[in-house]
């Protein structure tokens, strides 16, 4: 299955999960609570006022040698914009903001924010649950909690 066929699939739309495919085009799903819907809107509000220009993207989609992963909530620059337009999914990723929930394991986080950074992506925020964040930076691999 690629993307274009879950996006199309009647099927798949309006579920309360997030889908995402790994390499081989299966399909993996995550719920998502309630809370973690308000940090999502939170991240990407907060995002808003402060940068300026560009485009939020929420659930903003990347093509990744692991298959299409699915950022929470994404900054493009209006160049990027310019660019890439909104293709879905994104070959080369923007900035990207992920909201960890309580299904995803260290290891998941650790391996999206690899991938992310493999395409492009300059900075990866990753907020849990509780609002604490951590940053990574293509220039500084560490992670760096606030």
């Amino acid at each position: 299955m690629d993307w274009a066929n879950v996006i199309n699939n009647p099927y798949l739309r309006n579920l309360p999960f997030k889908i995402e495919l790994n390499r081989w085009g299966k399909i993996l799903m995550s719920p998502a609570s309630n809370n973690h819907g308000r940090i999502q809107y939170e991240v990407g509000s907060h995002i808003d006022r402060h940068k300026q220009g560009g485009k939020i993207i929420m659930e903003c989609s990347i093509q990744t040698s692991d298959g299409v992963k699915v950022a929470d909530v994404a900054w493009a620059s209006d160049a990027f914009i310019d660019k890439y337009g909104f293709e879905t999914p994104y070959k080369k990723a923007p900035e990207i903001f992920e909201i960890t929930s309580p299904s995803n394991s260290k290891g998941e986080i650790e391996e999206k924010i690899q991938l992310y950074l493999a395409r492009g992506a300059i900075e990866v925020w990753v907020v849990d649950e509780n609002g604490n964040t951590s940053f990574l930076t293509v220039n500084f691999p560490v992670m760096e909690t606030s």
